[in-house]
Parts: C-alpha cells; sequence; structure tokens
C-alpha cells in the first residue's frame, strides 16, 4: 500500500511537472503572439486595446504563477525563501531598469556624440549649450519662472489655505481654487490660449482680456509677442495650475497645528501674525519644503505650456522646448540629450531635498 502511495505521488508530482511545463510554452507563444499583434499596423485598434489590456492583466498574473510554482520545485528551503522575493519583484525591477535607469545612462551616453557620425566629442555638446545665444535665453526664462512660479504658488497657496479656514464655504472656495489642478496642461494652455487670443485693431475681439481692454476703451495687445510680458503670460499659466495643489496641501498641514500650541502663543501676548508666522509657519516647515520641491520640479520639466501657447517663439523658449527643437527639429540628438542631463541635474537636488524631508517627518 505505501509502494502505491508513493508510486501516486510520484506521477502526480510528474503530472504536475508536465503541466507547468505545457503551460509555461503556451504562456510564452501566447506573449509572442500578442506582442507581435499590437505591434503591427494592419491590426484594428479597438482589438489591439482588447488584446493589450488582457496581456497587462491576465498575463502577469499568470507569470506570476507560474514562476511562483517554478520556485516551489526547488528542494533547498533557504534557497527557495531568498529567491521567491525576487519573484515578485524581478518584474517591477526590470520594468525600473528598462524604462528607467538604461535610458538615463544612454541618454548621458548620447549627449557626448556627435551629430553627423555619432562619433565621441567629449564635452562638445554641452560647450555648444552654454555659448548658444537661443539657449541661454531659455536658461535665462527657466530662471525667471523658476523663481516666480514657486515663489508665488507656495505663497499664494499659503494664504489661501489661512483665509478659507476661516470661512463658512471653506469646501466650495477651496474647491474652486483646486479645480485648475483637474485640467491636463495642454487643456488648461488651450482654455489661456483663447483668453490671450489677439485680433488687430478694428476687428471683433474674441479673447477675453483683449475683449476687456477694447470694452475700456484701449487698444488690443498682442500677449505674446512682447518680451518679458509674454513670459510673464505663460506664468500666469502655471500658477493657475499649481496654486490649488499648494492650497490643498498646505491647508491639510494647517488643521494639523496643534490647537495648544496657538493659544499658548495668543495667552503669551502674540497677536495673530505672530502666531502665524512663529508657531503656525515652523509647524508646517516640512510640508512647505515638500510643496516647493514639487513645484520646482515641475517648473524646471515644464514644456507643454511653451509649446502650445508659443512654440517657443518670441524669446519664450525654455530647456524643454529646446531640448525637443534639438532632437526632433534640428535632429542633434547629442545636443537634446545635452539639455536632458543638465534637466536631471537641476531636478536631482530638489528631489534629494524632498526625499530628506520626508525621511525625516516619518522618524
Amino acid at each position: 500500500m505505501a509502494e502505491w502511495d508513493t508510486r501516486e505521488s510520484t506521477m502526480s508530482v510528474a503530472l504536475r511537472f508536465g503541466m507547468l511545463l505545457l503551460v509555461t510554452a503556451l504562456t510564452v507563444l501566447v506573449l509572442e503572439w500578442s506582442f507581435g499583434f499590437m505591434r503591427s499596423e494592419d491590426a484594428p485598434r479597438l482589438l489591439v486595446a482588447v488584446v493589450a489590456l488582457a496581456v497587462g492583466v491576465c498575463g502577469i498574473w499568470i507569470l506570476y504563477w507560474i514562476l511562483n510554482d517554478w520556485v516551489s520545485y526547488i528542494p533547498f528551503r533557504r534557497l527557495r525563501e531568498k529567491i521567491l522575493p525576487f519573484v515578485f519583484l524581478g518584474p517591477a525591477l526590470t520594468l525600473l531598469f528598462v524604462y528607467l535607469v538604461y535610458p538615463a545612462v544612454n541618454t548621458i551616453y548620447i549627449s557626448f556624440l556627435d551629430k553627423k557620425s555619432d562619433n565621441f566629442v567629449g564635452l562638445e555638446n554641452y560647450q555648444f549649450i552654454f555659448t548658444e545665444p537661443d539657449i541661454l535665453v531659455a536658461f535665462r526664462n527657466n530662471a525667471v519662472w523658476l523663481v516666480l512660479v514657486t515663489s508665488v504658488c507656495v505663497g499664494l497657496g499659503l494664504v489661501v489655505a489661512v483665509l478659507v479656514d476661516r470661512i463658512k464655504l471653506e469646501s466650495l472656495a477651496k474647491s474652486l481654487v483646486f479645480v485648475p489642478v483637474a485640467i491636463s496642461t495642454v487643456g488648461a494652455s488651450v482654455i489661456w490660449r483663447f483668453m490671450y487670443a489677439f485680433q488687430p485693431a478694428g476687428r471683433p475681439q474674441f479673447g477675453l482680456l483683449n475683449a476687456a481692454v477694447v470694452a475700456l476703451g484701449g487698444e488690443p495687445t498682442g500677449w505674446f509677442l512682447r518680451p518679458p510680458f509674454n513670459n510673464l503670460a505663460l506664468i500666469v499659466i502655471m500658477v493657475w495650475l499649481q496654486t490649488g495643489f499648494c492650497m490643498v496641501v498646505l491647508s491639510a498641514a494647517i488643521k494639523n497645528v496643534p490647537g495648544e500650541l496657538l493659544e499658548a502663543a495668543r495667552i503669551d501676548g502674540a497677536n495673530e501674525l505672530h502666531v502665524f508666522f512663529q508657531v503656525t509657519v515652523p509647524y508646517i516647515r516640512g510640508t512647505i519644503i515638500t510643496v516647493t520641491t514639487t513645484v520646482i520640479m515641475a517648473v524646471l520639466k515644464v514644456f507643454d505650456i511653451v509649446y502650445v501657447m508659443t512654440r517657443g517663439n518670441y524669446a519664450t523658449e525654455v530647456i524643454a522646448n529646446r531640448m525637443f527643437l534639438e532632437m526632433y527639429r534640428f535632429g542633434h540628438f547629442g545636443r537634446g540629450s545635452a539639455l536632458a542631463v543638465i534637466i536631471f541635474l537641476a531636478v536631482a537636488p530638489a528631489i534629494v531635498i524632498n526625499l530628506r524631508n520626508l525621511r525625516q517627518r516619518s522618524l
């Protein structure tokens, strides 16, 4: 009887192993076919979307199940325990490497190459960037964006957060300020393009700002044609988009300030202004840093607003827009990659500060 049980157990293990081999082979074949189908130009787009959804959900689940079963066949328990975490983390780590680490390293490598021959030219692309007048204008504009957008968004968001905290219709007021955050950058740019629309004098003005100017007896203005006011007009869009985010985060932080601290400061004779700057602001310092660094990262990478509104013309170019032009209009991927590296180096300190701040707040 024991011998029969052993044979039955061996047969069940062999059958399970064979089924696993079969399922693995079928899964590989189905995935190979699906990837080829999704790359096909003749495939119906709706069907491609269905296949992509099926592969992305069911395919990944089946792969995890197969890999988990393969690990279970390892005879050594300690080895299984060491390998099993990598089975579940492996795909995520692989995707991070393929879509983040490799492109970053490859971009740095391309930034040292020539346009035509792809020969190594060292720092020649970087030298061109810091000597080309048009690119220096982009650096100047990005610096103006960085100072104005960050200071106005964080400052205005903090002021609005404090003010709406004292009114009855707080939720409604916050909703009105937060609405632009739900709009995409391109959508907001299209909206403001109509706001700034310009027609020569004597023609009907369908742009809201010029219509108001003409109604008050003034002359219509081409808001995008006159530096530096055109840059300020674009900055207004970014402020409109980011202020709601700053307001909501800072408002949540202000509500968490202990009432005992505020009452103690008032009892000691501090007025509301002193309470705000000497108690509230220091207490929410970590949140202010997080919001500020988040806005800084968004500003350093700004592209959509400039591209939709002016295409970088009339001295409104920024670094990301110039990177796009160097790569896809001038075909110089070396210079475009060098600009991408500069953007990364500019964003990196903000990321480090943000991570350190979050780590300190979690301790």
